[in-house]
């Protein structure tokens, strides 16, 4: 398996984990949201459940399937992530059809909420570009 089949790969672990945040005791607080920060519903868990299943089925197709996974899922989720930060919802999870804006804010508390899809996003673009040259 090549570097970034297992890129992929450990994409598919961390997407599983996140689908998986809501149905662990004691992560969520009495408002529902995980570790405090960001509330995750069913729309939530279905895109990172899809995402995970998209990450396993390119780290095991190959190393092309694998750049291609990590191109574009970063480059969605980074996007995501930012207008996330700026809006107060996602395009995603369809937050931002379903929601007025919160408006722009650079609280710590809205960037905490959207870091998870700004670093995914980001370091799965990088890996993709870069461990993806040659393939």
């Amino acid at each position: 398996m090549t570097l970034i089949q297992k890129f992929a790969l450990t994409y598919f672990f961390v997407l599983l984990g996140a689908a998986l945040l809501n149905y662990v005791p004691g992560i969520t607080d009495a408002d529902g949201r995980a570790f405090g920060i960001f509330a995750l519903d069913i729309f939530d868990d279905a895109l990172h459940l899809v995402s995970a299943i998209w990450a396993l089925s390119a780290a095991l197709l190959g190393a092309r399937a694998s750049k291609i996974f990590l191109v574009i899922f970063g480059a969605l989720y980074l996007g995501d992530g930012v207008f996330g930060w700026f809006t107060g919802y996602g395009y995603l999870d369809f937050g931002i059809f379903t929601n007025p804006s919160e408006g722009v804010s650079f609280s710590l508390f809205r960037l905490l909420a959207n870091l998870p899809h700004i670093a995914l996003g980001g370091i799965a673009l990088i890996a993709g570009i870069k461990l993806g040259r040659n393939v």
